[in-house]
């Protein structure tokens, strides 16, 4: 008996454990397995939060739309939104999605080929990319789905006749969809029985001319609001909710305020809305149609839904599964001529306050890069506007087409929105000639940032260069003097010079010699024109990053910044330390290199000594260890001499385009004349600070410095508190630069 028993257990035990191990087996296989899902699945219609899933080929395609730029409104084809992100084209793939917070505005752009639409606000949205598992995260083998129509649900189960009438409803949806309707009605997968004496109609106050769904014969509903309760509603006009049920699910309150705002307004005015005619009336609302379950209850199940009309300027698109009690279709305003009207985004928005830019794009105009590729830069244009965000209060743009010669397409106050620039942009001809870059920069450094073209202080200005190939003449001069101008210059070269080309570029290097920084920062390279859209995003982020946009900080790189200093018996070897220190702290403020601020020392006593010239150091490190070299002299005071020699040493020698700034130091009445040798630096533009300390004449610092009542000016009663005008002059030196009106 006992050996009976153990056989068995032993027989169980073996058994459960080839059982554990099977579905072990099954679990790692279903772990590795990739779900796979059709073109017209929307990202709200998976209840999964993150997934991995595959796309069929050919989901390129108008019918499944898209809604959003980068994070698109779950309403979207999932497919066709990683097609327009450029994660996969039209031949499929896998694709990681995540499920993120709804947003207030989606902008429609054109990507990849395909065409992306804006839509004012969503409950939720996604973000997708290439379909790699990140780290720590487990991913379903079979999605989760809200609807019947999908391969797996998870909801209550139905009884047969509830799964034919779910089914046949979806399907209804589904047909509606590939027809291009503009706004989607969901419903609850599991019906709620509830008794008949619990169904009621509201009738809304106002007298109303309606049509019948089935009769198309108009009815009228009586003007008093009335509650009667039926086991057969009249189908087509109101929607029947069960009582003791929520008003109105969470998710829809944008819709349903929506909707409520149009009722307010229609009775405002005291209108009577009708729906004319038969045929469109039928295909552009939504019908509600009787639905018997198994309890012979009726429901009315949404199955139809609203079309925009066709060259409508903004496309709205608004999933719905309960509209608020009492509120019919007809109460709120929407006909077949009569919708809700919303402009579009672009029209009314003012911009993106983040990104505060005058932005220059040159485009090439040249024969060399073909009417193709002339579409496509257009086309990549058209796309940055609309990642931009163009307005009033964000970003500007104008353009300028280069060849032979450039010329100005549009300027910065020509269109202060991102719909009428793309419009525009989509209608310059291709102008042809050379690639002359070089010629275009000029032109833009003399005639684009200015004021009369709409140039706003305070806004950097930036200029964007395309570039096929390489330029047919020299950037270098004409890129330095719009930097020392103040205009940050970036450059995205596409398909650069091959090896065997390379002997025919006119300057090698042309991108290093022509931005602002050699780091990377304001250069991309892309190496085939397809390959233009995936740059959107990372252009448009390093043109809105103003922190980092250097050039555009002129009063701290675009100046010759000579130090003249007072070396004389009367300052003494520590005070000398101490006048060192301060010209070190201001010269460490300022961006120091050979194409931004530039440093230069002169010593005098009754003699005059250049310690280093503005090009003999081109870093900041450089130029302090200089500074700290400085020997001390001694001797005598003769402060106008100095003045000169410094004018005709150091700032004769100024590049162009550069203020010419001088700091003078100075602890005693000078043994010569100021004001002559002042007054001629002044007229040849140099800006003079005068710093005088302990015993200084007050007369002869107002006649060196070039405008006392700006504060050009400065006294200090100790050598040991020189310290303390190290930021009050560097913002003076900003505030009169920044105040300076461009020519």
């Amino acid at each position: 008996m006992k050996a009976t028993v153990i056989a068995t257990f032993f027989g169980l035990f073996l058994i459960c454990t080839y059982a554990a191990k099977e579905v072990t087996k099954k679990t790692k296989k279903a772990k590795l397995y990739v779900p796979q899902i059709d073109c017209d699945v929307k990202a709200g219609k998976i209840i999964n939060p993150e997934f991995i899933a595959k796309c069929p080929p050919g989901c390129q395609d108008v019918k499944y739309r898209v809604y959003g730029t980068d994070i698109y409104a779950s309403f979207s084809s999932v497919c066709n939104a990683a097609i327009h992100s450029g994660v996969i084209d039209n031949a499929g793939g896998k694709i990681l999605v995540q499920k993120v917070a709804g947003h207030s505005g989606y902008r429609g752009s054109f990507s990849n080929g395909v065409r992306s639409l804006s839509l004012p606000r969503w409950r939720e949205s996604f973000l997708v990319s290439e379909g790699k598992p990140r780290k720590g995260v487990t991913y379903p083998s079979t999605l989760e789905y809200s609807s019947s129509k999908s391969t797996v649900v998870k909801s209550e189960p139905k009884k047969p006749e509830q799964d034919l009438k779910a089914t046949k409803t979806a399907d209804a949806s589904e047909k509606a969809s590939e027809q291009g309707d503009a706004v989607h009605t969901e419903h609850e997968s599991s019906p709620v029985v509830k008794p008949a004496t619990q169904m009621a109609i509201t009738t809304p106050t106002p007298m109303t001319t309606t049509m019948d769904p089935y009769t198309t014969a108009p009815t009228t509903i009586p003007a008093t609001t009335k509650t009667t309760t039926a086991a057969k509603p009249r189908p087509g006009l109101h929607r029947v909710r069960d009582i003791g049920s929520s008003s109105v699910h969470p998710a829809y309150s944008s819709v349903v305020a929506a909707a409520s705002r149009q009722v307010q307004t229609v009775q405002g005015r005291e209108q009577n809305t009708a729906f004319r005619g038969t045929s469109t009336f039928a295909s552009n609302r939504n019908i509600l149609r009787p639905n018997t379950d198994h309890a012979g209850i009726q429901r009315q199940e949404p199955v139809a839904t609203f079309q925009r009309a066709a060259g409508s300027p903004a496309h709205l698109a608004m999933e719905t599964d309960l509209w608020k009690p009492g509120l019919s279709f007809f109460d709120t305003g929407f006909s077949s001529k009569e919708e809700l009207n919303l402009k579009p985004l672009e029209s009314i928005s003012q911009g993106n306050p983040n990104c505060k830019i005058d932005l220059s794009f040159l485009i090439d105009g040249s024969w060399s890069i073909g009417k193709r590729r002339f579409q496509l830069q257009k086309q990549f244009l058209s796309n940055i506007v609309q990642a931009l965000g163009i307005g009033s209060i964000g970003p500007l743009m104008g353009v300028v087409q280069y060849g032979n010669d450039p010329s100005t397409e549009f300027n910065l106050q020509t269109y202060t929105n991102s719909k009428d620039l793309r419009d525009a942009i989509e209608k310059i001809p291709q102008k042809g000639g050379l690639s002359n870059v070089g010629k275009a920069l000029s032109f833009v450094n003399k005639n684009f940032f200015l004021d009369a073209n709409g140039n706003r202080r305070g806004a950097p200005n930036v200029v964007v260069v395309m570039v096929d190939g390489w330029p047919t003449d020299r950037v270098e001069e004409a890129s330095r003097l719009a930097r020392e101008s103040g205009i940050n210059i970036f450059f995205v070269t596409i398909e650069a010079a091959a090896e065997s080309e390379k002997q025919n570029v006119i300057e090698p290097k042309f991108v290093d010699k022509a931005v602002c920084r050699t780091n990377g920062f304001y250069a991309i390279n892309v190496p085939s024109w397809f390959s233009l859209h995936k740059v959107v995003q990372p252009l448009v982020k390093r043109v809105c990053d103003t922190e980092r946009l250097v050039c555009s900080k002129t009063c701290l790189n675009s100046a010759d910044i000579g130090f003249v200093i007072d070396g004389s018996s009367s300052v003494g070897t520590g005070n000398f330390r101490t006048v060192l220190q301060f010209v070190a702290n201001i010269s460490k403020e300022f961006e120091i290199s050979d194409t931004d601020t530039r440093i230069g020392a002169v010593q005098y006593t009754y003699e005059q000594r250049l310690e280093f010239s503005f090009d003999k150091y081109s870093t900041k490190q450089d130029v302090l260890s200089a500074i700290k070299r400085i020997s001390y002299w001694s001797g005598g005071t003769s402060t106008g001499a100095a003045i000169s020699y410094a004018s005709e040493q150091l700032f004769s020698k100024s590049k162009p385009n550069k203020r010419k700034i001088m700091i003078l130091i100075t602890d005693g009445r000078s043994y010569d004349d100021v004001r002559v040798p002042a007054m001629a630096a002044h007229q040849n533009g140099v800006i003079t600070y005068s710093v005088g300390v302990a015993w200084a004449a007050q007369d002869e610092l107002e006649a060196i410095a070039t405008d006392p009542d700006k504060e050009h000016s400065f006294f200090v009663d100790d050598f040991d508190n020189l310290y303390r005008f190290v930021n009050q002059l560097i913002q003076n030196i900003c505030i009169e630069f920044n105040s300076q009106p461009r020519n």
